[in-house]
């Protein structure tokens, strides 16, 4: 019993010796306690934008548009007079939904011929979708109940009666993009990519931080000093790697029956930027700590909260401010948009170019920082050999 009371305060010892060890045990779960709570503080969608092409321009239509931006989930961006080049501006601009008031709305309204006002939803985020729906469900029937009772007020309808009259207007909704509302092909996909950057990372971590532990430096710039080439050999395997990955992922979405086909090449382009930015995270990291369970320890608390905060099921527009900006230096927050805009909502490829952009600004910083760093390293390794 002795001996395992010693062996026990040993291990404490250890742990409290580990500073990076010890700030994950206890930082972590009080980093993503609080992380989390901001992430989901409001508890609830608001001002979700809108369009709404209103061909009537009546004070009828008019009244029923107020109606709608007083509804606190709902915010309308535009209101246009057709739905003139919609589908792009629904993509572009992250419409939630599509309200179609049509032509004669108010005349026919008021000579009970049964307008209808239809309504596309945009289906690529289950949540907003519902939210959106929900919202405009209790709009149109607030403002439709409204209408009847006051069109059987005016021909004398006993108040009881009110209700089992006549419907002034139909409404129908559709839904854009994954019809079936199926939380495989919404959901599914998001959480590989994530995980591929985890394994990458992981991987990574190891890289030169290995070298540095095992003392193997000296064969390694034995082999050659280009810092370039250094770089290169050791991220050059993880592509080749994660290509293998990305294949693998396109035999699952085969398997699963997950309509991931089209858009396929801009799509795969996407994926390379997106394995570069986090191949030089993972190996800037392996430079800059020369331990294995460092590096590792780091980079997964990196990882870890990146599908939580990239926006792809919770909106980003609905998070603070600050987590906002801490979600723009993850590659995952700007590659799961590429992925719902050419495969979800079978956007046009231009779409995608401010995500692109950013990941290639992620790529380069990463690459730029890497080769510095790796050169410090490598030129203080070489200075301390020669002075030996």
């Amino acid at each position: 019993m002795k001996n395992f009371f010693a062996l026990l305060k040993r291990e404490f010892r250890l742990f409290w010796s580990n500073s990076v060890l010890r700030l994950l045990f206890f930082g972590a779960p009080i980093l993503y306690g609080i992380l989390l709570g901001y992430v989901y503080q409001k508890g609830k969608v608001t001002d979700l934008p809108i369009l709404v092409i209103d061909k009537d321009q009546s004070a009828t239509s008019r009244q029923l548009i107020t109606m709608m931006e007083d509804n606190e989930v709902l915010h309308i961006y535009k209101v246009l007079p057709n739905e003139q080049n919609i589908d792009e501006l629904m993509v572009a601009k992250d419409i939630t939904a599509v309200v179609m008031i049509p032509e004669h709305f108010e005349s026919q309204l008021l000579t009970k011929q049964n307008p209808e006002i239809t309504t596309v939803v945009n289906t690529a985020n289950i949540l907003t979708a519902n939210y959106t729906s929900g919202a405009l469900q209790v709009v149109l029937g607030t403002y439709k109940a409204g209408v009847q009772m006051e069109t059987l007020r005016k021909t004398g309808t006993p108040e009881a009666l009110l209700m089992s009259q006549y419907e002034p207007f139909k409404t129908t909704f559709i839904k854009k993009n994954n019809r079936a509302t199926n939380y495989m092909y919404f959901l599914w996909p998001g959480v590989l990519i994530t995980v591929l950057q985890q394994v990458m990372l992981l991987g990574l971590a190891l890289s030169f931080a290995s070298e540095f532990e095992q003392n193997t430096l000296g064969q390694l710039f034995a082999e050659s000093k280009n810092t370039f080439v250094l770089l290169m050999v050791k991220v050059l395997p993880y592509i080749i790697m994660s290509g293998i990955v990305w294949l693998l992922y396109g035999l699952f979405a085969w398997w699963f029956k997950v309509p991931v086909f089209h858009n396929v090449i801009a799509l795969s382009f996407a994926a390379l930027v997106f394995v570069l930015s986090v191949s030089f995270i993972g190996i800037l990291v392996s430079i800059l700590l020369p331990s294995q369970l460092k590096a590792t320890e780091v980079l997964m608390v990196v990882a870890t909260p990146a599908f939580m905060i990239s926006g792809f099921t919770w909106p980003l527009s609905q998070m603070p401010v600050w987590i906002q900006y801490m979600a723009q230096v993850i590659p995952t927050t700007h590659f799961l948009p590429i992925f719902r805009i050419l495969i979800i909502e079978n956007g046009a490829e231009h779409l995608i170019a401010p995500y692109l952009n950013k990941l290639m600004v992620i790529t380069i910083i990463g690459f730029v920082a890497s080769m510095i760093a790796l050169y410090i390293k490598k030129e203080s390794y070489l200075k301390k050999q020669k002075a030996l």
